[in-house]
């Protein structure tokens, strides 16, 4: 997943070096934090959020193949 989220994102930005990925284990779910270049913060959230809404549902979708749950934020 973690992989899955750094290859959208630095796809997405100018800066693709600072990209950082972090994955947090929770008890029932995995949570994914994504950090980007200030700058490259819009192209990542999109307008209205479709961009970051895209991501995740992109994400969703692996995790529930695996049977898994995980939640993607945009830091």
């Amino acid at each position: 997943m973690k992989d899955l989220v750094e290859l959208l994102a630095k796809a997405l930005v100018d800066q693709p070096d600072k990209v950082t990925v972090d994955l947090i284990e929770k008890e029932r779910s995995t949570l994914i934090e994504l950090r980007v270049a200030p700058e490259d913060m819009g192209k990542v959230i999109g307008r209205q959020g479709r961009i970051a809404k895209a991501i995740r549902s992109v994400v969703k979708a692996a995790a529930a193949r695996q049977k898994k749950r995980v939640i993607v934020e945009i830091v």
